[in-house]
């Protein structure tokens, strides 16, 4: 099967759009303590990896640490509607992600609800992570100043161009992400729209850093060659802890993309380049 998209679940162009594992105790769990930023993957729809990242972060909250929780699957414009949600039910999380989720979001909010409830009872910081969607899309055709702002564009350091090797990387992935059925001349946009949201991610996580924070996002996101890792600054990256939740016997990030991996059964899905083929118009490049 083909790997899954890296934006899949928040971006596409218009034509393409457990109980065991919860006893399972990682090694790398220590490290999930003080002001650790912790970047934890996941195949967006795998329910496997959703109970182990709660198990794991329940047991590290259990042994006293209390991060801010930073989601990708909340774009930044709703964290108002995260916060008065919390005013008015501060327990309710089904009330939060009624309030809080971007119209037709695509996320399957099931997978989240246990997360965001960890973060509730414990009063934990809980923080839009995402680059609004109409932005995102708006960055495969333009610069990043002109849909951010030259400001904005220089505070996140989009002002600046990828090195040759991680541009290439990016649009290696984006390419096998849309099982080679994206133009060649689409590449570098969708690159433009993911560095945007990796440096987005980076600059909220950075923001709550002295606490611990914690980055819930897809594996795509979180890989240190080319994700959220490169964005932060020395000294974040200095305690950066990055792992990757990965699908048995399935193509996708290796092993080595991330400070340590959790693997699991893989989901059952259809194959996603037969969903992909089905979307894309016959006149499309």
């Amino acid at each position: 099967m083909k790997r899954r998209h890296l934006l899949a679940g928040a971006l596409a162009l218009p034509w393409l759009g457990g109980c065991a594992a919860a006893r399972r105790v990682h090694g790398w769990e220590a490290r999930l303590s003080g002001d650790t930023l912790a970047l934890l993957g996941e195949v967006h729809d795998n329910a496997e990896h959703h109970r182990e990242r709660a198990a794991v972060l329940g047991r590290a909250v259990d042994a006293g640490w209390r991060p801010a929780i930073v989601m990708e699957q909340f774009d930044i414009d709703r964290q108002e509607h995260i916060d008065r949600s919390r005013r008015e039910r501060p327990h309710d999380a089904g009330h939060l992600i009624a309030q809080a989720a971007a119209p037709r979001s695509g996320w399957t909010w099931a997978h989240y609800r246990p997360l965001i409830d960890l973060a509730l009872r414990h009063e934990l910081p809980l923080l839009a992570g995402n680059l609004p969607r109409a932005q995102a899309m708006r960055l495969v055709r333009e610069r990043p100043d002109a849909v951010l702002g030259a400001a904005r564009a220089e505070a996140l350091g989009l002002h600046r161009a990828l090195d040759a090797d991680w541009q290439a990387a990016q649009e290696r992935e984006i390419d096998e992400g849309h099982c080679g059925m994206l133009p060649r001349s689409a590449w570098s946009g969708m690159v433009r729209a993911q560095a945007a949201r990796d440096a987005v991610m980076a600059q909220v996580l950075q923001q709550h850093a002295a606490r611990g924070a914690v980055l819930l996002a897809g594996n795509g996101h979180v890989r240190r060659d080319i994700g959220v890792p490169r964005w932060l600054a020395p000294a974040a990256a200095a305690r950066r802890w990055s792992v990757g939740f990965l699908e048995r016997g399935h193509d996708g990030p290796a092993a080595g993309e991330f400070d340590a991996v959790v693997v699991t059964a893989a989901a059952v899905r259809p194959d996603p380049c037969e969903a992909l083929r089905g979307r894309r118009p016959a006149s499309a490049p």
